[in-house]
Parts: structure tokens; sequence; C-alpha cells
């Protein structure tokens, strides 16, 4: 890595990752090479997933080569399995770190009748959850959990 991670949460991607590693965070699908495969908050589509990076950097930029790889690559593979699993006509990504200066990708399946927001429950997610996961472990882009999904969260 270029930089070295910050050692305190200074935005909300840290504070998600940091939730993430000790499994209190339901919108985790996986733990990817790079990071983390989570469900977005707001689901305004089916299947709206964040890859988020572990260790969290500032920017793409501030990756070194092969850590840039790893994320772009666990990026599209990420899109590659939500296209196979939600059935979505394509896939839209998106790297900003306007509103959260942290780098953090978004992954949108969009679909040909799209319905209206969900908002996001790990109980309505569950199936989508474990074939995102099974899909993504296929691919060979997962690594171990400390704890499953969510374990830990406080409802």
């Amino acid at each position: 890595m270029k930089n070295e991670p910050a050692t305190e949460p200074v935005t909300a991607i840290h504070t998600q990752v940091v939730a993430a590693r000790e499994g209190r965070d339901p919108r985790v699908i996986a733990r990817l090479f790079s990071g983390w495969a989570v469900f977005g908050e707001q689901q305004f589509v089916r299947g709206y997933t964040l890859l988020l990076p572990d260790p969290v950097v500032p920017n793409l930029n501030a990756l070194g080569a092969r850590e840039r790889i790893a994320f772009l690559s666990d990026m599209s593979r990420l899109g590659d399995a939500l296209l196979k699993v939600t059935g979505a006509a394509r896939i839209n990504y998106a790297i900003f770190g306007n509103q959260e200066p942290a780098l953090h990708a978004h992954v949108i399946p969009r679909y040909a009748d799209e319905p209206a927001t969900l908002p996001f429950e790990r109980r309505a997610f569950q199936e989508l959850a474990s074939n995102l996961l099974r899909e993504l472990t296929r691919l060979g882009v997962t690594k171990p959990m400390r704890y499953d999904p969510g374990a830990n969260a406080r409802d």
C-alpha cells in the first residue's frame, strides 16, 4: 500500500468496515480479496451493493498497482455475480467519494422493469445474499469471514 490506513474511523466507510470485520454489519454479503461486498442501506433497486476496501484508503489512486487491480477486479466480479443471480439487464459501476471521502464502489444492477425503492432488511435479502456468496465463492474471490454476516448486529 502507498498509504497506511488511518487508525481511527474518520468516515462512514471506515465505520462500516470496522463493523464488517467485527460481524456487526447485517448488510455484509462476503469478504473479498480487496474488501467487503455489502448491500446498500437503501435498496433503490434490488441488489444494489457496494465494495468497501479493507484497509480503507482515501481514493483509488492511493492504492498500489496490485491493490488497485484487486479492487477493480473484485468490483467487476461482484457485478458478474449480481448479473447472474439477479437476472439484471446490465450492471452500472460508480466510484465517487464526494460525500464520503474514502474509496468505495457502487455496483448497481439495472432492470428492464425496476421496482420502487426498497429499504434494506437482512431477512428479505437472505436468499439473494446466499446466492451471491455462493457465486462469488465459485468465482474464487472470497476470503473467510470471522463472523456470519450481521451475527453481532444490534436490532
